[in-house]
């Protein structure tokens, strides 16, 4: 005997219904089938909401779409199931509403609706979707046995919450004849009590209900169909890393439920466990899916964690005062309080000075036992020998599931690093109470991302990088274009780059988890969010994972301005832009100050020679000792094409404008040739080498002279730029007469001077066949000399630029 249970969203419409008697079809070619159906999706609600509606006097006619929706189902079925017998079911269906109608008069006159109305009402749905899948099976020739769950299971408890008496239970169902070829069909949910009234099993009642019939049928085995795969490591709705498990075990089971899980309710466990009856769940939209196997042993599934889960809603309250202390029976009144008020604790925490007592119960019943809990202890309270009870509202209960999780000693550490990261503090922790689980209070307005961080530490044996762009020109655009194109390498060494925030100037594309790069330029289009520092900071605050990382690939001073808030804020940055690292120097030590104080980097390869490794080149040769005497460089990749060219005699307008074309320069290259770039960047590395200097102090020879006109039309300032030409071309020839060729040279001297200037170098100097875009720097150190520290390559365009801020970016692991 195997039994299937089919929950809502597995019949919510004639498809749905078809499916799954094909379903149970197939099962039934193996051995005889027991089926426990729940209602249609979102029925159940529906009778809920009419008896509301009734008992406030407001006119709707909710019962009339609930009608609508079983006569359009079975219209439906009509069409796709050519023997059903549509007449006969449509007057059960109709029957059964009238009946239901007539309730609900009842209901508007008495002005009420007791609860043993409201089992009835709230029932129908489980009814009728038994109806129709015994028509849908009868018009294929199967026999049919109907269970009526209210003479079968005897029930303990109220109308709307029992529980069911399995041993009296499976009597009853011993002297039912039920023959071998015989389909048995139950309506879920639904149970009767010792008076023979219908009651119904609470939450999650239809899958309590087949634990229950497979326990008293000896069913071998029982499958929850519903409308997900199986149960996850987390939900996948929030986790989108969340992966299949293929096994749990009972006690595994019941403490993912209890914390929150949506697996199956608690009670729905018992019953499989007491009998060891095996439960897959299984998904009605994905058969070939293998589902989630709950039993006794877990074998098959060799890690030990199972899953992140959480409750939210929660109140915590706390109890303290020397009378707990020297008072025996204070906690034991405490107890008995709660559990006069039928309130479930959650979990519970006591001091190791045991004058403090602390305990979680859902927040819709603070109100109950905050009154009982005053009354219990009024005289305590007013004697002082009790402070006045502490109430923490708006939190919630994170837990980790896996067996004998108790025992792992590296787990709790991990759980509270992943929280400490992300500046989530934690209220309360228990752990060996079970030892399946580990559970933390913390505030609810953290949880999602709790969630998210614990389960990516636990289960995720990837290094995450979660990256928010500013900036998406060449630069910004190549560097997305890289981390796609590296995505199969990246995966192979196990790290992930998730892409949050992609902003321009204007607007800025969002996203919780990950924006997909295959199509982020569409989805940027789409995008209506205006996009400011206070939208951004308002995303990084509330969006926070561990190793996240500010990219700026912008020229925007005031962006360059608030990278010590970021770093404060517990981000890296990564950035190519200049200004910071030359702004005054106050600002320079100000981001150095954070740096250490917060622990996160600062990066900044790109800032001098593109995707040269010349800063960290550096950085690790003064980290031994050494110290840099000189230094002369070519630090332009647009001045070091512009050079070469004019060595082989082009004129200074044509280089210029060539460059331009290539991409080599700034959008107006009178930037470049006013030689402020190539300062900016001696002036960081100038400091790196120690030196309290600002741009001011460097001495700049333009390449244009001060008092040449400026043109914001770059044609007109190439056309004017031909004056030059004549004055270029006669000091290349003087140059090449005495054997050099002239480059445009920062050097860093001894003593800390700096200087931008066109020299004459002859041909045993380093820089001497430096061109075509090259960038080449010279370091003359107590370690390198007389032969200097060369390094040399392109030092200009989007490519080498992107590839060096995606190398920062993946420095931010280390």
């Amino acid at each position: 005997m195997q039994l299937l249970k089919f929950g809502g969203t597995s019949l919510a419409n004639a498809e749905k219904f078809l499916c799954v008697s094909n379903i149970i079809e197939a099962k039934i070619k193996f051995e005889q089938i027991a089926v426990v159906l729940s209602a249609p999706a979102n029925i159940t609600n529906y009778l809920v909401t009419i008896i509301e509606k009734k008992i406030n006097h407001k006119i709707l006619d909710t019962i009339n779409i609930v009608e609508h929706i079983f006569i359009e189902l079975i219209n439906n079925l009509l069409e796709l199931e050519p023997n059903f017998n549509y007449q006969k079911i449509e007057k059960k269906i109709k029957q059964e509403l009238d009946k239901l109608k007539n309730i609900l008069q009842g209901v508007i006159l008495l002005k009420q609706c007791p609860d043993s109305i409201r089992a009835i009402i709230i029932s129908r749905g489980e009814i009728l979707s038994v109806l129709i899948m015994q028509s849908i099976l009868e018009s294929r020739k199967h026999s049919i046995k109907i269970l009526n769950p209210v003479a079968i299971f005897l029930s303990i408890g109220n109308y709307l919450d029992s529980t069911v008496d399995i041993d009296e239970s499976k009597k009853r169902i011993n002297k039912i004849s039920i023959e071998k070829n015989n389909i048995i069909l139950m309506p879920g949910f639904i149970a009767g009590n010792q008076k023979k009234e219908l009651v119904v099993l609470g939450r999650n009642g239809s899958d309590y209900s087949a634990a229950i019939l497979a326990a008293c049928l000896n069913a071998n085995c029982c499958e929850i169909w519903t409308d997900v795969d199986g149960v996850f490591t987390c939900d996948p709705r929030i986790v989108s890393n969340a992966h299949l498990l293929k096994s749990l075990s009972y006690e595994e089971a019941m403490e993912l439920s209890y914390f929150g899980a949506k697996v199956l309710h608690p009670r729905t466990i018992e019953p499989l466990s007491q009998f060891k009856i095996p439960c897959f769940i299984k998904n009605t939209t994905n058969i070939q899916s293998s589902g989630t196997l709950i039993c006794q042993k877990n074998e098959s599934e060799k890690k030990f964690l199972k899953g992140v889960t959480y409750l939210d809603n929660i109140t915590m309250f706390n109890i303290s005062g020397f009378s707990i202390k020297n008072v025996g029976n204070i906690i034991p009144r405490i107890f008995t309080t709660i559990s006069r008020n039928n309130v479930k604790i959650i979990l519970i925490t006591q001091s190791s000075s045991e004058n403090k007592i602390s305990f979680c119960i859902l927040s819709n019943q603070v109100d109950t036992i905050l009154s009982s809990l005053n009354k219990e202890f009024q005289l305590e309270l007013k004697d002082r020998l009790l402070k006045s009870f502490k109430i923490t509202n708006d939190l919630s209960i994170l837990s980790v599931v896996g067996s004998n999780i108790s025992k792992k000693n590296n787990i709790s550490a991990k759980i509270c690093t992943a929280l400490g990261s992300a500046k989530i503090n934690i209220l309360a922790i228990a752990q060996g109470s079970s030892k399946h689980s580990i559970s933390m209070i913390i505030q609810k307005k953290y949880i999602l991302k709790a969630v998210q961080n614990v389960h990516n530490a636990l289960f995720f044996n990837k290094k995450i990088i979660y990256v928010y762009l500013i900036g998406i020109g060449g630069i910004g655009n190549t560097l997305l274009e890289q981390i796609l194109q590296q995505t199969q390498y990246l995966n192979e060494n196990n790290i992930s780059i998730k892409v949050l925030a992609i902003a321009n100037s204007k607007k800025i594309l969002l996203s919780d988890h990950a924006i997909n790069l295959s199509n982020w330029k569409n989805d940027f289009k789409k995008s209506t969010q205006k996009f400011n520092l206070e939208v951004l900071n308002d995303f990084i605050k509330k969006n926070y994972f561990p190793n996240s990382v500010i990219i700026d690939c912008t020229s925007d001073q005031f962006l360059s301005e608030q990278y010590v808030n970021f770093l404060y804020y517990n981000f890296h940055v990564v950035t190519s832009n200049k200004k910071a690292n030359t702004s005054q120097w106050t600002y320079y030590e100000e981001i150095r100050h954070a740096v250490n104080k917060t622990n996160k980097k600062f990066l900044y390869e790109t800032n001098v020679g593109a995707g040269l490794p010349v800063i960290e080149t550096l950085q690790n040769l003064f980290k031994t000792g050494d110290r840099l005497v000189r230094f002369k460089g070519i630090l332009s990749g647009s001045l070091s094409f512009i050079f070469g060219r004019l060595e082989e005699g082009v004129l200074l307008s044509q280089a210029t404008k060539e460059a331009k074309e290539l991409g080599f320069t700034e959008p107006n290259p009178s930037d470049d040739l006013s030689g402020i770039d190539v300062a900016r960047k001696l002036l960081i590395l100038a400091r790196e080498a120690g030196y309290k200097i600002e741009l001011k102090d460097i001495i700049i020879e333009p390449i244009v002279p001060i008092t040449f006109p400026k043109y914001k039309d770059i044609d007109q300032f190439l056309l004017k730029l031909k004056e030059l030409d004549s004055c270029f071309l006669k000091r290349i020839n003087e140059a090449r007469n005495q054997g050099n060729i002239l480059r445009f040279v920062g050097t860093i001297e001894k003593n800390g001077k700096c200087y931008v200037k066109i020299e004459a170098i002859n041909i045993h100097d380093p820089l001497y066949k430096v061109k075509n875009g090259e960038n080449a720097l010279a370091f003359y150190t107590n370690y390198y000399q007389p032969i200097p520290l060369v390094l040399r390559g392109y030092g200009a365009g989007n490519k080498v630029t992107a590839s060096g801020v995606f190398s920062d970016l993946l420095r931010t692991l280390s």
